[in-house]
């Protein structure tokens, strides 16, 4: 009885070290890619590239997201990481580029996006790290808002209405956000022991939740 009770401890011990080194493994890949995708995405601006169309953005982005799946497990995984969110940074690099050539306004629009981006991941994350509630009850309704987001996405692409494309933001916020809480979940409960598949995917949440933001306060702000 004793040993068995020893067994468990040292299991229980164990797998609290692996989580731990996950989540550190994954914060610190994290902030890296974040900072490597701002550098190409100030480049981007500075050299006022175009941005290469919702076509080939889309074939990049899923091209080399199914690249880090496929080296996710191998070294070539942290390359191909960091080829994804470099690229991302890039596309992002005319937005900014664009919205900050309209002045002081621009430039607040970015910080306050920047802002709301940052105080939603951090709330997000400290209340999964600080509960330990397990979300994965929420799997079910991100499939669902899933279809209905390419559903409104590829509609919004043939009718092109502002509402629908506002309405869409605050979707991508919401379901970016669920994402947010499911992964950071995921770690801590061990769901998730691959922390370049992690990083991925609060990457393209934060993205994403970005992005929208600069969408809803550009329309609020009148500059659409």
């Amino acid at each position: 009885m004793n040993n068995q009770v020893h067994v468990s401890s040292s299991q229980h011990s164990e797998s609290v070290l692996q989580t731990n080194k996950v989540l550190r493994n994954t914060y610190m890949l994290l902030g890296l890619t974040l900072a490597f995708s701002a550098f190409t995405a100030f480049l981007s601006a500075s050299m006022n590239l175009p941005h290469p169309g919702l076509i080939i953005t889309l074939v990049g982005f899923y091209g080399l997201l199914f690249l880090v799946h496929k080296t996710a497990n191998s070294a070539m995984g942290l390359v191909s990481v960091f080829a994804l969110t470099g690229f991302m940074g890039y596309t992002l690099g005319p937005i900014l580029g664009m919205i900050n050539a309209i002045g002081p306004q621009g430039s607040e629009i970015i910080m306050m996006a920047l802002g709301g981006t940052a105080l939603i991941f951090f709330a997000l994350s400290a209340y999964v790290l600080t509960t330990k509630k397990d979300m994965s009850f929420l799997g079910g309704m991100m499939m669902a808002g899933f279809v209905v987001l390419i559903a409104l996405f590829i509609a919004n692409i043939f009718l092109n209405m502002q509402a629908l494309s506002l309405a869409l933001s605050g979707l991508f916020i919401l379901f970016s956000a669920g994402a947010i809480l499911m992964q950071t979940s995921a770690i801590i409960h061990g769901g998730e022991r691959n922390y370049v598949l992690a990083t991925v995917t609060l990457y393209v949440s934060i993205y994403n939740i970005f992005v929208s933001l600069l969408n809803l306060l550009m329309a609020f702000g009148g500059e659409e």
